[in-house]
């Protein structure tokens, strides 16, 4: 009896250092689409993270703590990212890298105001997520409106005296997104010949299909994800039609040619410059491809969302959210993986240019227009 009770005693008191060592680590949090439809994009942005942490700790930590990541799934679903957001805060942890879905980001980012979480999105494009006045947001990645003129200027350019279509899947991305590449194209002399809209989660587009057919469309501009798009180009093949697909960044991901096959050769995308190519990103690539892990997407953007924050906090003294924010709109330019960022007063990053992707069929994508052109 007497062996056991000291062993109880000292295994007692190993948990109670372990636990009062892991109470030293500061938790910061990514929340994204880690289920569903666009749980690609999740992976990529845990990907980012863990790596992220994992080398920010291996260089010391933050304020001499190491950090620890809590993971969090919002499905692209606003209700769901709103519920995510009031338990970070009431966690009261001091940091978000997310949403992926600007339906999620923006009721998200309302709740973290209020529970005095900083957030900053590496992916969520939706100009509405920075024009609020929030104190608290920042993002990574550019804006729809930037996307969307490089997408009108292209169609405008490449496409002039051709039938064009426009699709939205009435997301608050997708729509705005449309909508964007919408404007651009009238103001360049084009009016679209067809826009519809279907719902996010369709799967049977023979019917738009049919419509693209009868209007004799050249190209089809979709403001919506990857799988819908997917299935959009393969019904169009079934139908014969050879119809250029045309959407936004939520293609970049190899999924996307998972759903095509070599039917989405020829699709048509728009991204910022691929963070895997930058001097930059290098040896972090290198280190994400020794895993087995490409580090496509928003990977690069997650992994640059920590990096910024840990630089601020290391600079501001403090994880406080208030004053962290305040170094990452003060501090000047902030080196990440993916090159200097720097962000303004309300949150946007100050330099991005969009460039046009086109994907193969050996389900690779390259840039077509690397100067914009």
């Amino acid at each position: 009896m007497k062996s056991l009770k000291l062993i109880g005693l000292a295994l007692g008191a190993s948990l109670a250092l372990s636990t009062a060592a892991s109470a030293q680590d500061i938790t910061i949090a990514v929340a994204g689409p880690m289920t569903g439809g666009e749980s690609a994009f999740g992976r990529q942005m845990k990907n980012g993270a863990d790596m992220a942490i994992a080398d920010i700790n291996a260089a010391g930590g933050v304020l001499g703590k190491k950090l620890a990541l809590d993971v969090e799934d919002d499905a692209c679903d606003p209700k769901q990212a709103r519920s995510v957001a009031e338990k970070i805060a009431s966690a009261k942890i001091p940091f978000v890298a997310g949403h992926y879905c600007s339906s999620s980001s923006i009721p998200a980012s309302e709740a973290y105001a209020d529970g005095n979480v900083l957030q900053i999105t590496p992916a969520s494009t939706n100009p509405l997520f920075t024009e609020r006045g929030l104190w608290n947001v920042a993002r990574v990645c550019g804006r729809d409106d930037q996307q969307g003129q490089v997408a009108g200027d292209y169609i405008a350019k490449n496409y002039k005296g051709k039938n064009i279509a426009i699709l939205n899947d009435k997301t608050t991305y997708g729509k705005g997104l449309a909508d964007e590449t919408k404007k651009a194209l009238n103001k360049a002399g084009v009016t679209e010949k067809l826009y519809e809209s279907y719902n996010k989660g369709d799967k049977d587009f023979n019917a738009i299909v049919s419509r693209l057919k009868l209007e004799k469309i050249d190209l089809v501009y979709v403001g919506g994800y990857h799988q819908e798009s997917g299935l959009i180009v393969r019904q169009m093949r079934d139908q014969g039609l050879q119809t250029v697909l045309m959407a936004g960044d939520a293609l970049a991901d190899k999924e996307y040619a998972s759903i095509t096959g070599p039917a989405g050769a020829g699709t048509l995308f728009t991204f910022g410059p691929d963070p895997r190519n930058k001097p930059t990103a290098k040896a972090i690539v290198e280190k994400f491809k020794a895993k087995g892990i490409d580090p496509e997407g928003y990977t690069l953007y997650t992994y640059a969302a920590m990096q910024i924050w840990s630089q601020a906090a290391a600079k501001a003294g403090t994880t406080d959210p208030k004053k962290v924010m305040a170094a990452i709109k003060g501090g000047g330019a902030w080196d990440t993986v993916i090159g200097q960022i720097e962000i303004d007063a309300k949150g946007d990053i100050k330099q991005l240019d969009y460039v046009v992707y086109k994907w193969d069929d050996k389900g690779n994508y390259t840039e077509i227009n690397p100067k914009g052109s």
